[in-house]
């Protein structure tokens, strides 16, 4: 009984507002998880195997023809992944966090609730997140693509060098791969932080 009377003093649209935070919340963070971890064992196994054929051939920089751009373009790309990825891993923790606002929301007491205020802030603080992260992975990507460019332009040199640097490989592909992932994932993040932020302007 007690727990009823409980249920029955919270206001409908706490209630709604809760029930909102609560699957969004969970719903968002299994997702980017899911794809913060296969991103970065993706991005991982890419950048070590990328690591392992620059090291196999300490000769190529002063071999005509070679690209140190694309190269340059390469690792900026990685860097910002990587960066990318960071964010992901802490839009995750944010979308956990709307879980735990759930419950407080859902708390018979109106004193204990979370303001309204803060529960906005909380929300603005997740589409920062998403977004910059977003940004940082549309950068790395556009310049592991530009690196992927320029290699495509000297595939016939590299044929007659015999400098694999400059053929595209799978592991170029991967890098794309773990990009596109981190991308969706930051996508899904900011999508269920503006749903969120509708069911509280519908409060």
């Amino acid at each position: 009984m007690t727990h009823q009377s409980d249920s029955y003093s919270i206001p409908p649209a706490v209630k709604r507002v809760a029930g909102a935070f609560w699957l969004t919340g969970w719903a968002s963070f299994w997702v980017q998880i899911v794809l913060a971890f296969v991103s970065a064992l993706v991005l991982l196994f890419a950048a070590s195997g990328l690591g392992a054929t620059s090291a196999a051939q300490p000769g190529t920089q002063g071999i005509p023809g070679q690209t140190p751009i694309a190269n340059a373009e390469t690792g900026i790309g990685l860097l910002l992944a990587i960066l990318g990825l960071l964010c992901l891993f802490a839009g995750a923790f944010w979308a956990f966090r709307y879980t735990r606002l759930a419950r407080k929301l859902k708390t018979p007491d109106a004193q204990s609730r979370p303001k309204r205020g803060d529960v906005v802030q909380a929300l603005r603080i997740g589409l920062f997140v998403n977004l910059i992260g977003m940004v940082l992975t549309i950068f790395g990507a556009q310049a592991i693509v530009g690196s992927l460019v320029g290699k495509s332009f000297s595939q016939g040199f590299a044929v007659f060098s015999g400098n694999s640097l400059r053929f595209i490989t799978p592991l170029d592909l991967f890098l794309v791969q773990s990009n596109t992932n981190t991308i969706m994932a930051h996508f899904v993040g900011l999508v269920a932080t503006l749903w969120l932020l509708q069911c509280m302007n519908r409060q």
